[in-house]
């Protein structure tokens, strides 16, 4: 173990975050009390932890065991970088924005890293949180981290991805970490709006307008005055109303239908859409200036598909939320027939099937035939989610789920037919968080 000068250690102390002085080869040499406090004792028989030991419980180095690891990058780079990760702590596994410098010596070469944890407020991988964002799956770290580098700038943000993915969530989350968090959060459904209702919704009318205009009504680019202005389905409005949006993205001025007078608009913008906007752009039906106006930072959001080991923390809150007054869970049989099913609809979907499932349970859990007849069904193809191709990892999940759902036998049976030994088998289950029913115990 190297020996850290007392000046390191007071330098550590100062911070008030918890932070750490880590050799070359992750040992945690020094920290401060804030990262005792958060992870406890840096030793184990007498020798120091690594830091992936303490945070993560692994036995190797985080980008080993499938994540991206800040200190990497500064080996790699020479420079500071900062990620997302997911932490073991005494309260549990919390969301923690890891930031490291290289700490180069007099020989230009680089001697410890410097790193420094601040919990993140935007998730939880707390299976009983009732609000909020949930999830701990690699693809949902990836969002969070993205919002977490987005929110406290002006940039403007674009939500992509299937309907159901929870965009909303994600722009209110947006606001609610922004410089703005005090000023309202407004949001415009785009998708269905004429164009007179699109511009009296968004910019207000004069008193006579139009028939029916018998006051002065506030548009809701006022009303986002100091706030954030949420524009839902973006890609749904229609080229003619394309160029009055794009006007008001590039002047920050608007008028009220029937009035003459220009008002000052002031807020920060996030889009959000389920179409393919380059797409639309290249086949004449989307603005291309509005298309890189409002593409300064987009986040691509992923399907339930592409995260579903966050099945049981979603289904967890979603149950809280819709019966806080049960104590009601999903039975193991109905988990891997979820596990199997592709959730076209996404985390809005699974939130109708859980709903619907409430109404039909009497008891305190939630059977297969408390779930709709397409979550049932040999829902046998999962080498696709939608047009993207799945990893082996998720493919195989999905398959085991889907086996082990339409599978009558023993443990010993199943690994037969799946050609691989129990220990295999188990293993698998284990990896991928998949419920073993008590016929494979």
């Amino acid at each position: 173990m190297q020996a850290i000068t007392p000046e390191w250690q007071s330098f550590l102390e100062v911070l008030q975050e918890p932070a750490a002085l880590l050799s070359t080869d992750y040992e945690l040499l020094a920290v401060n009390s804030h990262y005792r406090h958060d992870y406890g004792d840096i030793t184990r028989a007498g020798r120091p932890l690594r830091c992936f030991e303490v945070s993560h419980h692994y036995t190797v180095p985080c980008d080993q065991a499938g994540e991206d690891c800040p200190i990497r990058n500064c080996r790699e780079t020479g420079q500071p970088s900062r990620m997302l990760h997911l932490h073991h702590t005494p309260r549990g596994e919390e969301h923690v924005e890891v930031e490291a410098w290289p700490i180069l010596g007099e020989d230009g070469q680089i001697h410890y890293y410097l790193e420094r944890m601040r919990k993140s407020s935007l998730g939880s991988a707390d299976p009983t949180t009732s609000d909020g964002m949930i999830g701990r799956s690699a693809a949902f770290n990836r969002v969070l981290e993205l919002i977490q580098r987005a929110a406290p700038s002006m940039a403007t943000v674009l939500l992509l991805g299937e309907s159901g993915t929870g965009k909303e969530v994600m722009a209110s989350a947006v606001h609610a970490n922004s410089a703005r968090a005090s000023g309202p959060f407004v949001p415009v459904e785009c998708s269905g709006l004429t164009e007179t209702l699109f511009e009296s919704e968004l910019f207000g009318h004069e008193k006579g307008a139009f028939t029916g205009a018998v006051t002065r009504k506030i548009g809701l680019v006022e009303a986002a005055r100091g706030g954030t202005l949420f524009l839902d389905e973006l890609g749904d409005v229609p080229l003619s109303l394309q160029v009055k949006l794009l006007r008001l993205l590039e002047t920050g001025t608007y008028r009220r239908v029937g009035g003459v007078e220009s008002h000052q608009a002031e807020f920060r913008l996030v889009c959000a859409t389920h179409r393919q906007l380059k797409k639309m752009v290249d086949e004449g039906s989307f603005r291309q200036d509005l298309f890189y106006r409002i593409n300064a930072f987009p986040i691509e959001l992923p399907s339930l598909r592409e995260r579903i080991e966050d099945l049981p923390l979603l289904a967890s809150s979603l149950l809280t939320r819709l019966a806080p007054e049960r104590r009601i869970a999903l039975s193991e049989e109905a988990m891997r027939y979820l596990y199997a099913y592709r959730f076209p609809g996404n985390i809005r979907e699974l939130r109708n099937i859980l709903e619907r499932a409430l109404l039909l349970a009497d008891g305190d859990r939630i059977m297969p035939e408390h779930l709709p007849p397409e979550c049932l069904s040999d829902g046998d193809d999962f080498r696709y989610a939608g047009n993207q191709l799945l990893s082996l990892d998720q493919a195989e999940a999905r398959h085991l789920s889907w086996a082990i759902a339409h599978f009558d036998g023993d443990r010993k049976k199943l690994a037969a037919q799946l050609g691989v030994s129990e220990r295999t088998l188990y293993r698998k289950l284990q990896q991928y968080k998949i419920p073993m029913p008590r016929t494979l115990r």
